[in-house]
């Protein structure tokens, strides 16, 4: 059963374009410049009830803005979307009180008061019954691991500890649907660890439906096993995580550990050395030659230990992006190139 589906799901705005200086800026009160920013652009994809999906991409690539779309806040330009039958934007009572929406860089909890007077304030909006409202309050404030804390004003939590405020805000209404903008954005290593653990068991326990957005590889690969990559508004992946190293890596690494006394030389042949320390060595080879590589390396050389392993996640999701800037600015070239 699906609980949310895309349609060619688009989202567009018309940003006014300010020139610098005095004469400028009187000019721009008579007649003013805009131009067209498409923040979505023919977004279509779905997801079952119960999945976990990370929604990647880099700054400005439209995450955000198709969370947005699908939580109501803001209304599409074109195309249409459903999110537990729903349409968002027409922002019924009854989809309002089935979803949440969390984003690591704003705050729904009171700054000055303890946070536990936002959490009642939670309970009273979402008309959460007493009973229900304290046990589901005791059991993801233990799970957080902030029971001393609920008391105390938000503005004396560390970020780590009023993420974690966050969270237990958001679900304390029991949501079918979890909307998550990068919900680690500057934790600290334990933090991150902290809050994944309680996203995997929570998710895994209720089978809530869950997009994540992160540019923290490490949230990815423990919490989803599929992924959807967004760039310049538009889709470029939908699938496995491992799919991704298959469909955009051309790469693997090749790990060597050269026997005692083994000089290992002109090894730059096989493809680029990542790192030589004494006789361990690190080689990064085209994917079609790993086997030829392997080969000769083992006829050439006495070798200990040897392993192959593909690139780091973050590394190919990186060259992703970078490979779709550097043609959406070849696009644009090309296309100004063109103008008369």
């Amino acid at each position: 059963m699906l609980a949310i589906e895309a349609n060619n799901l688009s989202k567009t705005y018309r940003v006014y374009q300010k020139h610098e200086g005095i004469l400028a800026s009187l000019r721009g009160l008579f007649h003013r410049e805009y131009k067209t920013v498409r923040a979505v652009r023919d977004v279509s994809f779905q997801i079952e009830t119960g999945e976990m999906i990370a929604f990647l991409g880099p700054n400005g690539a439209g995450k955000t803005t198709t969370l947005k779309l699908l939580s109501g806040l803001i209304v599409p330009t074109s195309g249409d979307a459903q999110v537990l039958g729903f349409t968002p934007w027409e922002r019924s009572n009854t989809f309002r009180r089935r979803f949440s929406l969390v984003m690591g860089q704003k705050n729904q909890l009171w700054w000055d008061l303890p946070a536990q007077e936002s959490f009642q304030l939670h309970k009273e909006i979402y008309r959460i019954d007493p009973s229900a409202f304290q046990n589901r309050l005791s059991e993801l404030t233990e799970l957080l691991e902030v029971q001393d804390l609920v008391g105390q004003p938000v503005r004396e939590l560390s970020l780590g500890e009023r993420m974690r405020m966050e969270l237990i805000a958001a679900l304390l209404h029991s949501p079918e649907v979890l909307l998550l903008d990068e919900p680690t954005i500057g934790l600290d290593v334990v933090s991150q660890r902290k809050v994944q653990e309680f996203l995997r068991y929570y998710q895994a326990e209720q089978k809530i439906t869950v997009i994540l957005t992160s540019h923290y590889m490490k949230d990815v690969e423990a919490l989803c096993s599929r992924a959807v990559i967004i760039n310049d508004g538009e889709i470029k992946h939908d699938g496995s995580l491992a799919g991704i190293i298959d469909q955009f890596s051309k790469h693997k690494i090749i790990q060597l550990q050269f026997a005692a006394g083994q000089a290992a030389s002109d090894l730059a042949r096989f493809g680029t050395v990542l790192e030589q320390n004494g006789p361990r060595v690190r080689i990064e080879v085209d994917r079609q030659r790993v086997p030829t590589v392997l080969s000769t390396l083992l006829t050439e050389y006495r070798i200990e230990d040897v392993g192959v392993q593909d690139r780091p996640l973050e590394e190919v999701i990186a060259e992703v992006f970078s490979a779709t800037d550097a043609n959406a600015s070849v696009g644009v070239s090309q296309t100004r190139d063109q103008m008369p």
